[in-house]
C-alpha cells in the first residue's frame, strides 16, 4: 500500500512546492524555525494541479515552526478554498502528515494503515486518526481515478480559539497561491481577510 499513489491536496502553506519539498526531501522552509527530515521515500511528485476544495480554513493554535496560527480545512462550512493537488505515494502522504503534526515518521503508521481502506471512505467522509495536530482523513473526491485526500484537526472552524498566522507563514502560503493559482497581491489579501473571519457570511 505504501508504494500506491493518492492525491494529497494541500490548501495550506505546502500548495509551495518548496515548502512541500521540506516534507520530502527533508530542510527548513523559508521563514520557518524548524528543519524537517523528510519521508523515507524522497521522490518529488509525479504530478501537481489546481483545484479547488469545498469549505473553509483557519487558523488556530500554535505552530513550533512558524510561531503562531496554522491553517486547517472545515470541509463541513460552506465555502471554496483553492487547493493544489500533488500525486505522492500513500506513504509520503502519511509521513507528510506525521511531519505535518510533530510525529516522527514510521513504518506502516495509524495514517498508512488508515489509507488501505481509503476506497471505503465516500467524498466528504472522514476519519479521526489518533490526537495529533491534523488527525482527521478528509476523503475529498478523486482524481483521474486515484483517491484525492486531505488532513486537518479533528474540531472544526467553530469548534476552536482561533490565532493570528505569522507574517512568515502567510508569506508562504501567498507563494503557494501564486504558484497554484496565479493570484496577485490584491486577490491574496482579500481571501487572506475572508478566511480571517469566523462567519463566512460578514
Amino acid at each position: 500500500m505504501s508504494d500506491d499513489l493518492v492525491w494529497y491536496v494541500s490548501y495550506g502553506s505546502n500548495m509551495c512546492a518548496d515548502r512541500l519539498a521540506c516534507y520530502l526531501q527533508g530542510g527548513r522552509p523559508e521563514g520557518g524555525m524548524r528543519t524537517y527530515t523528510g519521508a523515507r521515500d524522497r521522490t518529488p511528485p509525479a504530478q501537481s494541479r489546481p483545484t479547488t476544495l469545498p469549505g473553509r480554513i483557519f487558523f488556530a493554535g500554535l505552530s513550533r515552526n512558524w510561531g503562531g496560527g496554522m491553517a486547517f480545512y472545515d470541509h463541513a462550512t460552506p465555502g471554496s478554498t483553492p487547493a493544489r493537488a500533488y500525486l505522492i505515494t500513500a506513504g509520503q502522504f502519511a509521513d507528510v502528515a506525521a511531519q505535518e503534526s510533530d510525529r516522527e515518521t514510521v513504518v506502516d503508521g495509524r495514517i498508512e494503515r488508515a489509507l488501505r481502506d481509503h476506497e471505503a471512505l465516500a467524498v466528504g467522509d472522514t476519519q479521526v486518526i489518533g490526537d495529533g495536530l491534523y488527525a482527521r482523513l478528509v476523503r475529498v473526491g478523486t482524481i483521474d481515478g486515484r483517491p484525492s485526500l486531505t488532513f486537518t484537526s479533528a474540531a472544526g472552524l467553530d469548534a476552536v480559539p482561533h490565532t493570528a498566522p505569522t507574517d512568515a507563514y502567510l508569506t508562504m502560503i501567498a507563494r503557494g497561491l501564486r504558484e497554484t493559482v496565479g493570484w496577485d497581491d490584491r486577490q491574496i489579501g482579500e481571501y487572506f481577510d475572508s478566511v480571517r473571519r469566523r462567519d463566512p457570511g460578514d
